[in-house]
């Protein structure tokens, strides 16, 4: 008797479809994707210790972009660690970079509200950013929860002294040196704040005794020359600023403070080289496009200088295409600008544009004693210039060469 066949039950060949499909994915796809054991992976990661070993290894070397850098990556491996963003914001504000420094003093805060020196640096970020009301409402609430946070001392310290309150001044940056003598931020303050009380000699010290403790910082050397120059000692002041620009090549201002102490010694040409150079490396600062001007007037060359100073007085865009915005007319530095742009056009003889500029200047800023006196000149010299005879050099007056 010949047995039935059997009859094949369909889901068992679905279950074993799918089985062999499941041991087919795992030999081809998941096997592949298991790392090999002792085998390193083809993008290893970075520790993010590493990364904080190299941002206070760049800090040292004063190179403080990179030292941002690097704390920037150590909080990208960990964001809740509120000190680094404190960390990155004390480099931040070294490095002048006051907005970011308070986005990074508030991140902290975010992570951890009663951070004592998060209100510190965040203090100090809107004073620089020239809230001094809420500045000093952070500070002192950086002293509500730590009374012997040295920086908030010293931070309130420099408001009083700009407020010209040197006597609470003073006694904030001695609880401050008292409690950190050996804080690079603590003793560059107290320096500024003889600084700015005039006493040279003990301010050049405290700056020493900064770059003491890191002498890679270029804003020390910077001031450090200020210093220097304020007591006519313009070799060493020139010393401080190329060591400011060795440190960060392509910040304008240590190339703006050398043009304008040589022009303090009247070395006009070498003046002139360093003023060029600053005004390249930002090419859409007004500021140092003036200054170049200023430069390129005393050393006759009018044409150039009218170029210079136009795009300072009324902006416009450079020869690469760079927007500069115009300055409007103030006292100081900016109405030196005013005031020898008009004198250069009349040199060039465009006395129907200097007229407008010289009146602007008498009706703008009247009690400025130099513009004053430059814009009486220049329409002394356009009333009495005749079409054949343009202003010759060496007129008497006394064009400024204002400190950046």
């Amino acid at each position: 008797m010949r047995k039935r066949r059997r009859r094949s039950n369909p889901w068992r060949i679905v279950v074993l479809a799918l089985l062999i499909g499941a041991m087919i994915y795992v030999n081809q796809v998941v096997v592949p994707e298991v790392p090999k054991p002792f085998v390193p992976t083809p993008t290893p990661t970075t520790n993010p210790e590493a990364y904080l070993t190299k941002a206070e290894e760049a800090f040292k070397a004063g190179q403080l972009t990179e030292a941002i850098q690097a704390y920037q990556q150590a909080i990208l491996h960990d964001p809740d660690n509120p000190s680094l963003h404190v960390a990155l914001a004390r480099v931040q504000l070294l490095a002048g970079q006051y907005e970011a420094a308070l986005t990074s003093a508030e991140n902290a805060l975010l992570l951890n509200p009663d951070y004592a020196m998060a209100h510190a640096l965040r203090g100090y970020a809107l004073y620089k950013l020239g809230d001094t009301v809420q500045a000093q409402t952070a500070l002192q609430r950086a002293l509500e929860l730590d009374p012997n946070n040295a920086l908030a001392h010293a931070f309130l310290a420099e408001i009083y002294a700009d407020q010209q309150l040197y006597p609470k001044a003073d006694e904030e940056i001695r609880k401050a040196l008292a409690l950190a003598p050996g804080d690079l931020e603590v003793r560059q303050i107290y320096g500024y704040i003889l600084f700015s009380e005039s006493y040279y000699d003990r301010a050049i010290e405290e700056y020493k005794a900064a770059l003491a403790i890191n002498p890679n910082i270029p804003s020390l050397h910077i001031t450090l020359g200020l210093l220097y120059r304020a007591q006519g000692k313009y070799g060493e002041a020139i010393d401080e600023f190329l060591k400011a620009n060795a440190l960060n090549p392509t910040d304008p201002m240590p190339d703006a403070y050398i043009a304008t102490t040589y022009a303090t010694q009247g070395e006009y040409g070498r003046a002139l080289q360093y003023a060029a150079k600053a005004a390249e490396e930002a090419p859409g600062d007004p500021y140092m496009h003036g200054n170049y001007g200023l430069m390129l007037y005393k050393n006759g060359k009018y044409a150039e200088a009218v170029k210079e100073l136009g795009l300072a007085v009324h902006g416009g865009e450079t020869e690469d295409g760079v927007l500069v915005k115009g300055l409007p007319l103030d006292y100081g530095r900016v109405a030196d600008y005013y005031s020898v742009y008009g004198l250069a056009l009349v040199k060039i003889g465009r006395c129907d544009e200097a007229i407008p500029v010289f009146q602007a200047i008498l009706a703008g800023v009247p009690t400025d004693e130099v513009a004053v006196y430059n814009a009486h000149q220049g329409l002394s010299m356009c009333a009495a210039q005749t079409e054949e005879t343009p202003t010759p050099e060496g007129t008497g007056t006394p064009e400024a060469t204002p400190t950046p």
